[in-house]
């Protein structure tokens, strides 16, 4: 009789990810590869980010918070293109000390946003690193054929609108980091604390940029640097008003703590938010979308003709940042 030669990666594969893979095209996890058919009519949206240990968590942070960002990152992306998320790749590089418990309170907290978010696995890989542990995922989701909005497509005219709030993640990476001073109450602590570890995609907004957006992107590396990347590579120029920029109760009372944390806010990045460029004549029945998805939306400038990026103060003054946004490298 032959010795069974299942591994102890396909036990641990069959164990914690076959339950996430619903869709019948993951073949259950079984096989080399995996299927999808796109919905009639429709393209396929491709996105990947990974996340990495000590550069984008802290190695100490839950388990099932470290798999809802990073499933979450690949999601904001998909709804800055307006796309509906149809399912999603996973690569692990996993050090050995991690342990069974660390990965099964991951692969439920996994579980419990491929759930929410409709979005099931369809594969991926699993190994060893000497090295922080690393989740990819690689993301696929669907747009109408031709629909998809890009970062090129804003146009002189049209309004600069940002989701929900900004700088709420930046100063929670530093108060999770430095545990600084700013007297915030409880509350505002832990809503900056939480809005760092687990960021809330807007993927009910992607059909409101779909339809009524001409250019957009998720705000993953500040506001200033990512509206500069949208702005270069549709050549054009943006105004915005910094004092319109939305923040959060918790935010402003750090900034009045420390008015440098004000730059922070507007070029740390990891807000997730979306950044979209509107024609005016769409403006109206956007916000009515956004209203309808339950997401605030804020017009805080214009794009115009010609290059550059200018946030301009309370008093008109153009303002300047020692560093426009996160980089890598």
């Amino acid at each position: 009789m032959a010795e069974d030669p299942t591994s102890a990666e396909d036990r641990l594969i069959a164990r914690h990810f076959q339950p996430i893979a619903t869709h019948p095209g993951a073949l259950g996890l079984s096989d080399d590869a995996a299927f999808i058919k796109p919905p009639a009519g429709c393209d396929l949206v491709l996105q990947t980010d990974a996340i990495v240990g000590g550069v984008h968590f802290f190695p100490d942070d839950a388990p099932r918070t470290i798999a809802g960002k990073a499933l979450r990152v690949n999601l904001s992306d998909l709804a800055a293109k307006g796309a509906k998320p149809l399912g999603f790749l996973l690569s692990l590089a996993l050090p050995k000390d991690l342990g069974d418990g660390w990965l099964s309170d991951f692969a439920k907290g996994l579980r419990d946003d491929a759930e929410k978010f409709a979005c099931p696995l369809f594969g991926g890989d699993t190994t060893l690193t000497p090295g922080p542990a690393m989740i990819s995922v690689a993301m696929f989701g669907s747009v109408p054929e031709g629909t998809m909005v890009r970062r090129a497509g804003a146009r002189p005219g049209d309004l600069v609108f940002v989701s929900g709030s900004i700088g709420d993640a930046a100063l929670g990476l530093l108060l999770r980091r430095d545990n600084p001073e700013w007297k915030l109450d409880t509350a505002q602590r832990q809503h900056l604390l939480t809005r760092y570890l687990l960021p809330q995609p807007r993927n009910v907004l992607a059909e409101a940029v779909r339809t009524h957006a001409s250019a957009s992107i998720d705000v993953s590396d500040g506001l200033v640097g990512d509206l500069i990347k949208l702005c270069r590579v549709s050549q054009v120029a943006a105004d915005i008003n910094a004092v319109q920029v939305p923040q959060s109760d918790a935010a402003l009372a750090a900034i009045a703590h420390d008015a440098a944390l004000r730059e922070t806010a507007l070029t740390g990045g990891d807000d997730y938010e979306i950044l979209c460029t509107v024609p005016p004549d769409k403006a109206a029945s956007f916000r009515a979308a956004a209203q309808t998805a339950h997401v605030p939306v804020t017009e805080i400038g214009t794009i115009s003709a010609g290059e550059g990026v200018r946030f301009r103060g309370a008093q008109g003054q153009v303002l300047t940042f020692v560093r426009g946004s996160f980089s890598h490298f």
